[in-house]
């Protein structure tokens, strides 16, 4: 890729001032940039780099004023952040442009239904009754079974297991290690200490501009789906257990589990390693910690959330306060208590 500074500014209707005809081949971090290289600086704290960086062009926001002279074409738009993630995805999108046709070696059931431009690589395995959509790429070592459709534009990387009958909507991408469609934990107890298998007949929902980060699970449903709606984010290492609901545009950060028929509203932002028991509803727009206990069900849409047990963001931090005090109390209690004992005697 290479691109001068006039053609970034009306990619990203930015406003160019310098050199308008300097052109750079790469993306660079603003502190490693070199010459040819484009940044970008959206946080103050990094501005000092701006005056030292190696960098020929920098995206900047529109209002921003240097204290001293710059070297680098500055690319002046509205959100430098917002600026540069799309050029980000540009660049991802050109790399990957390359991969296209069936490679030797994978299997494609004769009953699959394959659209155009297709990628399909070595060692996946498609299954019966599949459709795959058009423009999809299916990486190495991918298992596809029976009945999965999958919509356009989607992105299946090396090593992912799509269960049957499961759906993956358009333009989702799910990374290598992530296992969509396995059983639900479900077991019953048979009165005799052991407990015996209950069939998860249902399937996984993912519906369009989902991303699945690596190794996650999400469970098939018992009966019926396990929904993943539109535009949710799911970093890696998530356990999605079955007929779990998750929201629209709502965001899981890594290691967090959420246990079987819980429901997640809307436009949620879910911290690290979270733990939320099952069969609860969790409101529009919460907002919950990282490590956080959800036991119980969030009725009020648009809050912040915090600690073990769950409690509003403001008052566990009271709470974390007072606990780091528990020694200095315990030792002023057991002071009173032999205070009172020698007032009664």
């Amino acid at each position: 890729m290479q691109l001068t500074a006039h053609q970034i500014g009306i990619l990203l209707e930015g406003t160019v001032d310098g050199n308008p005809d300097v052109a750079v081949n790469q993306l660079s971090k603003i502190e490693d940039a070199q010459k040819g290289s484009l940044s970008f600086l959206s946080n103050t704290k990094y501005e000092q780099y701006l005056y030292t960086s190696g960098a020929s062009i920098i995206i900047v926001n529109e209002d921003f004023t240097p204290s001293q002279a710059v070297a680098a074409t500055l690319i002046r738009v509205k959100n430098s952040y917002s600026a540069f993630s799309i050029l980000l995805e540009k660049y991802d999108e050109m790399i990957k442009s390359n991969k296209s046709g069936i490679e030797q070696f994978s299997f494609i059931h004769p009953t699959a239904k394959i659209g155009k431009d297709v990628y399909i690589g070595s060692f996946a395995y498609i299954g019966p009754d599949v459709k795959i959509g058009d423009g999809s790429k299916i990486y190495p070592n991918t298992y596809v079974a029976d009945n999965v459709t999958i919509g356009k534009g989607v992105t299946l990387y090396a090593g992912v297991k799509v269960y049957f009958n499961c759906q993956i909507g358009d333009k989702s991408i799910i990374h290598s290690g992530a296992i969509i469609g396995a059983d639900g934990f479900g077991f019953s107890p048979d009165g005799e200490g052991s407990y015996r298998k209950i069939s998860q007949i249902g399937n996984v929902i993912l519906e369009e501009n989902v991303e699945v980060g690596s190794n996650t699970a999400i469970d098939r449903a018992t009966m019926g789906s396990t929904i993943i709606r539109k535009g949710v984010k799911l970093d890696n290492l998530i356990q999605v257990a079955h007929n779990v609901e998750i929201g629209a545009n709502t965001v899981i950060a890594a290691q967090t589990g959420i246990s079987g028929s819980t429901k997640i509203g809307d436009n949620c932002v879910i911290g690290g390693q979270a733990g939320v028991v099952g069969h609860i509803t969790i409101a529009n727009g919460s907002n919950i910690g990282a490590k956080s206990g959800i036991n119980n069900s969030i009725k009020i849409e648009n809050k912040s959330w915090n600690g073990v047990p769950l409690a509003p963001y403001r008052d566990s931090l009271k709470i974390q306060v007072v606990m780091k005090r528990l020694p200095e109390l315990e030792a002023k209690v057991l002071e009173l208590e032999k205070i009172i004992k020698n007032l009664i005697k």
